[in-house]
């Protein structure tokens, strides 16, 4: 990725705590913005973080500047409207950043020695722990409702295993996921309704999550890259039905197949 250049603006934190106070202004600010919440607007949150995502995927950092600013308008939104609610201001926000960083990095503040990167993960979650468990009595404790659900499941099964609760051995991972894909087959033979065919995927998934966590492999990253994939060689496909004259839509199964196995094939090739 090629940094932009250099930013000269003159533009502060300030000047955008002004400028959404004026728009959050009773009187003369903007309608839309004064009527938003913390529910209304934890959306557009959600979907700012992933465009902070994509930027960084497609290697765009002009893209990239734009979205790490909205982005942060996202947080000095809702440290404005927590003022507003007398709870706390963007000040504190920032305090509470800067007070954590420095306690979860002893070895650069503190004097404390890390020797690589796998012992400094290691001791960053001792501290995360260590100041959950003043506040909630669970080692599954802090991991959001709001993550993507294949990360959260992979968040709560590393959380279980630092504490021992996991598979000894990948294989054992392995059986489970078989094991779970056979319950939903049944579900499946036996015309079972929504809520059991609901319950038995979500355990497979879970297994699966599961299993790419023991393998080393994060869950979010490979579904996205297979969607990406997917993406991709559908869009082939669809190019090569027109060049024949038919849309997708328009031509047949086997058809289909064959384009699609003509695209894998042709991008084997491009890798040799």
């Amino acid at each position: 990725m090629t940094p932009p250049d250099t930013d000269t603006s003159t533009a502060t934190m300030e000047t955008l705590l002004d400028i959404m106070a004026r728009l959050r202004d009773p009187e003369s600010g903007c309608p839309w913005d004064r009527q938003q919440n913390f529910r209304s607007i934890a959306p557009y949150t959600l979907e700012e973080a992933y465009e902070v995502v994509d930027a960084i995927e497609r290697d765009a950092p002009a893209d990239l500047q734009d979205e790490l600013g909205d982005l942060l308008f996202q947080v000095v939104f809702h440290a404005r409207m927590a003022e507003e609610a007398g709870w706390f201001g963007f000040g504190a926000v920032v305090q509470g950043i800067c007070d954590k960083m420095v306690r979860r990095h002893p070895h650069v503040f503190a004097g404390e020695t890390i020797t690589d990167v796998e012992a400094q993960t290691l001791a960053w979650e001792k501290h995360k722990d260590r100041e959950r468990a003043a506040v909630i009595d669970s080692a599954i404790a802090g991991v959001p409702l709001a993550l993507p659900a294949l990360t959260r499941a992979c968040k709560l099964q590393k959380k279980a295993a630092r504490v021992g609760f996991d598979w000894p051995d990948i294989g054992g991972v392995i059986d489970k996921l078989e094991e779970e894909l056979e319950e939903l087959r049944t579900e499946i033979d036996r015309n079972a309704g929504h809520a059991a065919l609901e319950d038995e995927a979500g355990d497979l998934l879970f297994a699966a999550v599961n299993l790419l966590r023991h393998a080393g492999v994060d869950p979010e990253t490979a579904l996205r890259r297979a969607s990406d994939k997917f993406a991709f060689r559908f869009r082939q496909v669809e190019l090569r039905c027109l060049e024949s004259g038919k849309a997708v839509g328009d031509t047949g199964a086997d058809v289909l197949d064959w384009h699609w196995n003509e695209v894998k094939r042709q991008e084997a090739g491009s890798t040799d």
